[in-house]
């Protein structure tokens, strides 16, 4: 699918909310069983802003989210001495191995990086080779909330 998007700050669509919180609910949702799509929605609140962080971006085509990206400060307690780092990478299905998802990472690298940020971090369990891709290296693998992760970061002083 040709996708025809655009990437922008949470702050300039904040109705997408409810939809961004919806998606990250089903995606992520087994990380966190406790917590509800309601402070998902709370948390994305807290991300309307430009220029700092936290921030997130939404990709949007035809008036509609068809994904995003945040930069938070941490995204795995275990790790408080790590930040900031890539999170809640997401890509609704229709859009996917389109180029959206990249897009949304590398937007998320150029804004840390504008901020002053020399590494940034993220974790995943199953998207390794598409970081790694867009310049990211493991650093060790870590289970997390009963989870085998792995972490990786990005040099963004290159």
């Amino acid at each position: 699918m040709d996708t025809t998007y655009t990437i922008t700050y949470l702050a300039d669509c904040p109705d997408t909310i409810p939809q961004l919180a919806a998606w990250q609910q089903a995606q992520f949702g087994f990380l966190s069983p406790t917590q509800t799509e309601a402070a998902r929605g709370d948390r994305f609140r807290t991300h309307l802003q430009r220029q700092t962080i936290p921030t997130t971006f939404v990709a949007m085509a035809d008036g509609a989210p068809i994904g995003s990206a945040s930069l938070v400060v941490n995204d795995m307690s275990v790790l408080p001495d790590l930040t900031p780092w890539l999170a809640g990478v997401y890509v609704a299905p229709e859009h996917r191995r389109s180029g959206v998802g990249a897009a949304l990472v590398r937007r998320v690298m150029v804004e840390a990086a504008a901020l002053g940020v020399d590494r940034l971090y993220l974790y995943t369990h199953d998207r390794m080779r598409f970081y790694r891709g867009l310049g990211w290296e493991t650093i060790a693998p870590r289970f997390y909330r009963g989870y085998l992760m792995t972490v990786m970061s990005c040099c963004l002083s290159a």
